[in-house]
């Protein structure tokens, strides 16, 4: 017996590691597509390859696990496939600031082909740290199927599905205004900008009519610094300030150009600032549409680092003086000169606080530039319109369902995704220029280190370099430097892991996928662009349920970061608390669509709870004393019958809560069975019921407490997996490992209803007696006296059996006998209901002691709580919505709780009135 006990104290650092690496070895996480067993999978979001495990990422990989633990033990061909993500600008960066730090060295130093060699180096040596600390976590993933968005057959999914969107008409090339990070130099996605408010400057900028100079048109422009690349000014054609001036000319200041006045209702509000605006195509995206429709020129006059281009200048024609002032200046230092030079020529009329956003990128925080570059673009709208439909027909279910209309809003105006990346990290564009045929269009560096593709060279796309041109039959080529935005890779990740486009038997057995688990600020980089890409190489759905979790925020509510000292490193409450600890608490926490407020308390709390099933356990095991007798559960007593009945109901609960992915609800069904009704009630019960451990009770028992409590460990385990296989492997039970035993199913049959009612009004009895001795201060080892006054026959012949019972519970001395009216002054009842009647429960410590002051506060304090109780009952009662909407089952619970609360603070009160006569007489 000695092997099958536990040490004193739970010490994670003990179970985890062991566990974890048993569970490998057995090759438990392992799916296989011929496993009769039915599908069930999920593919994981792809951490980064640089990525470190934060708060956010255990939430995410804690709901993925309890999910497909859930369904493993459930018998279901259960595939968690895991995977990194290759994160283009990421990675990039990292390495390039270790060649400088160690070896003073760029990435042009090295060169394109040695500079990523580097940085697969490092991806080989330093990257996919997370990847142990998710295994760190419990994450029960299919390890041996580890994918990678930049491995071979990975890299063969991106090019097959770029040809053929190419062919498709749906990938072009084109030179529009882009997101440009001027620190990364590379495109960016429309949501690959962060917006943020901030405080701008509106100026008024003057500019003269080409035919009247002492005639000037006012602009209101927050940029002025691109100004100098304007190419007209728009004005409402509705507009009588200004629609008679359509078609004249401008002269544009601190330039030699006339620019045209148009009319464009779209573009002008005629209630902002002046009411005319400039248009400036190259460098405005609005202003970009308007040039479309008024075939204006487009002028850059900044480079990809975001300075004033010399060159770009000259061709907008900016004055010579103006351009030595200006030229290579960062735009922040270039605008106080234009402002300066404007002001000073006497066109800049007023400068007004004015509030804007401002888009940066959402990796440096750079402030992003609108460029004009030729790149690479999705045509999205096609893809669209299939991915909206999946959603509105309900072959998706997005999770909760109150952002479907986000996610529909964002789909029906989504705009063409620029998927070209100015970076070497990545997936390079499959399309090469023959230089014979784009001599012009391949611009190299002085270096002849690195090349730009202009605008009009022709691409030829394939997925391997060709051998000859089709056009000239020449055999020289240079491939597009670019590199695929790092969510086209993702955006396949559902199918191209499972080995597509070959017809593997994973694709066919795991493919589509049974759940996605996501945050919501990655619903439209990945989740809308995995099912408009399943939709289109599949024809099948990438997943049928998508549930999206909020956020982990401080106590506060506030977003956590370093700066502000506010984060919850996930490693160090694992090393302090446990990894279950860990897990439960961000289970119990991840309420739909409400972000989490974390504390550290709440995960300590956990802490406690496993040391309460570690606790409970110790107690079972010390009490095993050999093979449990097998008998009927007919023949146990109602306290066995009733763990029973609660632990049966308590299965169903969670099963239903899970498949409704309420993994809060269901965490607390589990925390409210395991602590309150199986810790503090049944074991208090049991141990009773096994004072003489030779006697028959005793033995039926023991076997109850072994069997109810292995359910109740499967039941739990996907929630904490490493206490319960540590405990469970130490308790008589089938099979090798609690990951892999079958998960409860509930049974009806064993469902008493007439036995937890009974056991309902005795734990009320008992309740009141422990809370009247906490409230009178009555140590444990204080002797104190109780009696029990029921109200009718009913009563009495329901508590009588139980007397002896309820005191060995309660710790009572002594039972008061005598008439009540016997009972020391100054001693008041608390009012217990049962059945139709009700009890009144007196505790005293000795004869003649009782505090009468003491008692009035306590119970004043317990009818004010009554008088809240029984107000918040009433109006639910009085509320024709709740009445009409309510299940039955909650209306008639109410209503019976406003009754019993009605009941006992009318017998309150007059209990108060009857100790103030007292103290009134004896004061």
């Amino acid at each position: 017996m000695a092997s099958r006990q536990l040490e004193k104290t739970y010490d994670p650092k003990q179970v985890e590691e062991r566990w974890y690496q048993f569970w490998i070895e057995k090759g438990y996480f392992h799916a296989s597509a011929d496993d009769p067993g039915t599908p069930y999978s999920i593919v994981i979001p792809p951490p980064n390859v640089t990525g470190s495990l934060h708060i956010g990422h255990a939430l995410n990989n804690s709901l993925q696990d309890i999910l497909i633990r859930w369904r493993r033990m459930q018998g279901r061909n259960a595939l968690w496939m895991p995977g990194m993500d290759h994160a283009g600008i990421a990675t990039q960066n990292v390495v390039e600031r270790q060649l400088m730090a160690e070896e003073g060295l760029s990435r042009d130093d090295l060169g394109r082909d040695n500079f990523i060699q580097r940085v697969w180096n490092w991806k080989n040596t330093s990257g996919g740290v997370i990847l142990q600390q998710l295994k760190r976590l419990g994450a029960s993933c299919d390890w041996d199927r580890l994918r990678f968005t930049m491995d071979e057959g990975l890299s063969k999914a991106v090019r097959e599905v770029f040809v053929r969107l190419h062919e498709d008409g749906l990938i072009y090339r084109g030179e529009r205004l882009i997101n440009w990070c001027p620190r990364c130099l590379t495109a960016l996605s429309d949501i690959e900008v962060e917006h943020e408010e901030t405080k701008g400057k509106l100026y008024h900028i003057e500019y003269p009519l080409s035919d009247a100079p002492n005639t000037r048109l006012v602009v209101a422009t927050t940029r002025p610094e691109t100004m100098l690349g304007d190419t007209a000014v728009a004005v409402h054609p509705e507009d009588p300030r200004y629609n008679h001036l359509i078609g004249k000319k401008v002269r544009l200041p601190l330039t030699s150009r006339d620019i045209p006045i148009v009319g464009d209702p779209i573009l002008v509000d005629r209630e902002f600032g002046t009411g005319a605006v400039k248009i400036t195509p190259g460098h405005d995206f609005n202003d970009f549409e308007a040039g479309e429709r008024h075939h204006l020129p487009r002028l850059s006059i900044l480079d990809r680092h975001a300075r004033m281009d010399p060159a770009g200048l000259r061709v907008a024609a900016v004055e010579e003086p103006v351009i030595s002032e200006i030229a290579s200046l960062a735009v922040g230092k270039a605008r106080p000169k234009i402002e300066h030079l404007l002001k000073a020529r006497g066109f800049l009329t007023k400068v007004e606080d004015h509030k804007m956003a401002l888009g940066k990128c959402y990796r440096c925080k750079t402030i992003v530039e609108p460029y004009l570059s030729p790149q690479w673009f999705v045509k999205i709208k096609p893809l669209a319109e299939p991915a909206i439909k999946a959603v509105e027909d309900g072959r998706i279910r997005l999770i909760p369902e109150a952002w479907v209309n986000n996610y529909l809003g964002w789909m029906r105006d989504i705009k063409d995704w620029c998927i070209s990346r100015q970076i070497w990290w990545g997936h390079q564009i499959p399309a090469w220029y023959c230089r014979s045929c784009n001599e012009d269009a391949i611009l190299e560096t002085a270096s002849k280190k690195s090349f730009t593709i202009a605008a009009n060279a022709k691409p030829i796309v394939a997925r391997a370099a060709p051998a000859h041109c089709p056009d000239c039959s020449g055999g020289e080529f240079i491939r597009d430097p670019d590199v695929l935005d790092t969510w086209f890779s993702s955006a396949l990740w559902p199918f191209s892991t499972l080995g597509w486009p070959e017809q593997t038997p994973e694709l066919k057995t795991f493919y589509p996928t049974s759940t996605l688990v996501t945050g919501l600020d990655i619903l439209f980089f990945w989740v809308a662009r995995m099912i408009m890409m399943g939709l289109k190489f599949t024809g099948k759905v990438p997943f049928s349920d998508v549930y999206i979790h909020a956020l982990v925020r401080d106590v506060e509510g506030q977003k956590m970061s370093k700066s502000k000292g506010n984060v919850i490193d996930p490693l160090s409450v694992m090393d302090q608390y446990g990894t279950d600890a860990l897990r439960f608490t961000l289970a119990s926490m991840a309420s739909p669509g409400r972000d989490i407020k974390l504390a550290e308390e709440r995960i300590e709390g956990y802490r406690n709870f496993a040391n309460k099933i570690w606790n409970a356990a110790r107690f079972i095991l010390m009490n095993l004393e050999g093979p449990p007798a097998k008998s009927s559960v007919t023949n146990r007593s109602d306290d066995d019958k009733w763990i029973i009945s609660r632990l049966q109901r308590t299965i169903h609960t969670v099963a239903t809560l899970l498949e409704e992915y309420r993994f809060d609800e269901a965490a607390n069904a589990l925390y409210h069975f395991i602590w309150h009704e199986y810790c503090d009630q049944y074991i208090e019960r049991a141990k009773l019921a096994m004072t003489d451990k030779q006697s028959p009770q005793a033995e039926l028992t023991r076997t109850n407490l072994v069997e109810s409590f292995e359910t109740m460990l499967r039941l739990l385990h996907p929630f904490m997996p490493y206490i319960t296989e540590e405990i469970w492997q130490k308790l008589p039970h089938i099979g090798e490992s609690i990951t892999v035993a079958p998960y409860p199913t509930p049974n009806d049959d064993l469902i008493d209803e007439v036995i937890e009612q009974e056991h309902e009004k005795e734990q009320r009895v008992v309740a009141s007696v422990t809370s009247a001795t906490t409230a009178q201060g009555i140590s444990p080892s204080q002797n104190f006296w109780i009696a029990i006054v029921p109200s009718d026959d009913e009563v009495k012949n329901f508590l009588e059996p139980r007397e002896l019972k309820i005191m060995s519970l309660t710790r009572a001395s002594e039972l008061w006998k005598g008439k009540s009216d016997n009972i020391p002054n100054g001693a008041s009842p608390n009012i217990v209901v049962i059945g139709g009647g009700h009890a009144e429960i007196f505790v005293w410590a000795q004869k003649g002691t009782i505090d009468i002051a003491k008692e009035i506060s306590r119970k004043e304090k317990r009818h004010r709580d009554l008088s809240i109780q029984i107000e918040q009952r009433q109006k639910k009662l009085s509320n024709p919505d709740f009445v009409a909407n309510a299940p039955p089952h909650v209306i008639e619970k109410t209503r019976k709780e406003h009754e019993e609360y009605c009941l006992e603070g009318e017998k309150l009160s007059q209990e108060l009135r009857r100790l103030r006569e007292m103290e009134r007489k004896t004061g």
